[in-house]
């Protein structure tokens, strides 16, 4: 992908389909496989294989059945022959990962076909566990997070899943992982922001509009990069040009939070400047600390209580001197009463 400088690949593969032996498959791109003993890479050549192969991993540790795989490789109108041809692909399939990794990893079950065990994991599952961390750190420290959303968006070397046929299966995950994708873009680009960076941010961002011209948190960033950079006229017209493109395209204004930076910027409002990272730890840290106050004196009224109650318990149950049990009963009488 080349979205930006930083929505680039890097070869990076750090993910195994559980129960393939020494083999690591990627999807975020042309889907192909690595033998990690060898560094030596495979692919198949034909777009059924590709579709397959896309298939397996995309469901792996799930039986497909025949009948969905012949769905993915040949439509609504399948051959007379799709069964025999599929039989015939798994064989060619299982012969590439064979020369490519030693093994294949496919099992054959009585209603389908199965790639390793549920455990699976690709540079997809690399790369959602990297998003995860990132939007997990941005509060805390957006310069770590970009670094770790950085590393997640260097995974991919192309569109999901690419050459892998437009079956439903291998359609619908590259399209989820595309919005993904997309979303850990924007929160890259948040996290640039939050670390100062605002120039470099918006020259990038002006030409991410261009190319995803109705993804309205892209010009929202966009809006406050600008802005940032003593450039409110600027930002301003960010915020037209968003509007005439969303009424193109889609037939609808923009919606509630773009109008929202649209109005802060005429403001200058305060919720427009840099967050402090020291001051959101500071009060992190106070609110920690009030919670811990908190705590110890629900501790102590705990402790009150339960010595009450001992106290009252003894009473009633005769222990102790007669007298003072009397006197508890009838202080408790008094108290119903």
């Amino acid at each position: 992908m080349d979205d930006t400088v930083d929505d680039t690949v890097d070869g990076t593969v750090d993910g195994t389909v559980d129960g393939t032996g020494e083999m690591d498959f990627r999807v975020l791109g042309p889907v192909e496989l690595l033998d990690r003993r060898t560094g030596t890479y495979a692919a198949p050549s034909g777009a059924k294989q590709r579709a397959l192969l896309g298939a397996l991993v995309v469901r792996a540790g799930q039986v497909l059945p025949a009948e969905r795989l012949i769905h993915e490789l040949w439509g609504d109108r399948p051959p007379a022959s799709a069964a025999n041809a599929l039989h015939a692909h798994v064989a060619r399939l299982r012969r590439l990962l064979r020369r490519a990794a030693g093994e294949d990893g496919i099992s054959t079950r009585a209603t389908g076909y199965t790639l390793g065990r549920p455990a699976a994991r690709t540079d997809a599952h690399r790369f959602q566990d990297l998003s995860s961390k990132g939007r997990g750190t941005l509060a805390a420290d957006p310069v770590r997070a970009a670094e770790l959303l950085g590393d997640a968006l260097a995974l991919w070397r192309g569109p999901a899943l690419a050459g892998s046929g437009q079956g439903p299966l291998c359609a619908r995950e590259a399209e989820r992982l595309e919005e993904l994708r997309l979303t850990t873009l924007e929160t890259l680009y948040e996290a640039r922001l939050r670390s100062g960076r605002h120039a470099e941010a918006a020259r990038e961002l002006e030409r991410l509009t261009a190319r995803h011209p109705v993804r309205e948190r892209l010009y929202d960033l966009l809006m406050l990069a600008l802005y940032r950079c003593g450039r409110q006229a600027e930002a301003l017209g960010v915020y037209e040009r968003a509007r005439r493109r969303l009424v193109d395209e889609l037939g609808v204004e923009p919606g509630p939070a773009l109008r929202g930076r649209m109005e802060a910027i005429l403001h200058h409002a305060p919720s427009l400047s840099v967050p402090d990272p020291d001051a959101t730890l500071h009060e992190l840290g106070g609110a920690i600390a009030r919670l811990g106050v908190r705590i110890e004196a629900l501790a102590r009224e705990q402790q009150e209580l339960i010595r009450r109650l001992d106290g009252l318990t003894s009473g009633v149950t005769g222990q102790g001197p007669p007298v003072e049990g009397g006197h508890l009963l009838e202080q408790g009488a008094d108290v119903e009463g």
